[in-house]
């Protein structure tokens, strides 16, 4: 069984070694690309390219149930993903990296759950992030640079546009970072009783200040990020693998209606 998942962009699979290749067919679909499973610095990993393989899916149309419910059917029991993020805050520059700790759902349109019925159940999204994968993959993030931020709000916004000046004033009123692809993964991840924790990198201010965000430039340093997510996930994969010291497993409990 594969303990790990990775979500993120396609540059991840470079990390994979003695790679194969895994259709899962869920009750919701199909993920948003056949799952790789690979070793990483020998532990067992699955990784889900999020928008697919040629980025053919944009924010509000990933499957984000079938690519959840996929890696659960292989046996994943913790979800690290990557994130791309606008900075909310003067002091995240681009090229910060923020693990955050809460989050702000702006969306409008998508599946936020498994359960529509018969079987209800109401988690506590109170603290929805693994603290402990929180933990290590800031402490490792931060052996590489110091620019890096543990905890902080991410607003969820359903895109694929970039927000007005209106918006993103008022969204920096409450939270940090913003971005298009956090909702409904770390729902799904929860509901499911998985660890979950992102990986965000910033590539730029948002449109609170005076340039507007292009897309070009966000790609550009997106890129640039690459190298230094792909280090972070490399070297934290082997200290998250193992006995799970958390209480994300049991966010069921008592939860059913």
């Amino acid at each position: 069984m594969v303990q790990i998942g990775i979500i993120g962009g396609s540059g991840l699979y470079n990390l994979l070694q003695d790679t194969r290749t895994e259709n899962v067919k869920t009750e919701f679909g199909e993920p948003s690309a056949p799952v790789e499973i690979g070793k990483i610095e020998g532990v067992e990993v699955a990784f889900i390219p999020r928008h697919g393989k040629k980025h053919q899916f944009p924010p509000h149309k990933v499957n984000y149930r079938a690519n959840i419910m996929a890696l659960h059917k292989l046996g994943v029991e913790r979800i690290i993903a990557a994130n791309a993020v606008g900075s909310l805050k003067e002091e995240l520059a681009p090229g910060f990296t923020v693990i955050p700790d809460q989050f702000i759902d702006y969306t409008r349109r998508r599946e936020l759950t498994f359960y529509d019925g018969p079987e209800v159940y109401h988690i506590s999204a109170a603290d929805p992030f693994c603290p402990h994968m929180n933990r290590i993959l800031y402490e490792t993030a931060k052996a590489g640079s110091p620019d890096v931020k543990l905890g902080g709000t991410y607003a969820v916004v359903e895109g694929p546009r970039f927000s007005t000046r209106a918006e993103s004033n008022m969204f920096r009123q409450f939270s940090d970072i913003i971005g298009m692809t956090l909702v409904p993964e770390v729902n799904l991840a929860d509901e499911l009783g998985m660890c979950y924790s992102v990986i965000a990198t910033v590539t730029d201010y948002d449109v609170w200040s005076t340039k507007p965000v292009e897309a070009a430039e966000v790609f550009r340093v997106m890129k640039e990020n690459e190298e230094r997510v792909t280090e972070v996930v490399r070297k934290s994969v082997p200290r998250i693998h193992g006995k799970r010291e958390c209480q994300c497993s049991q966010r069921l409990n008592d939860a059913k209606a």
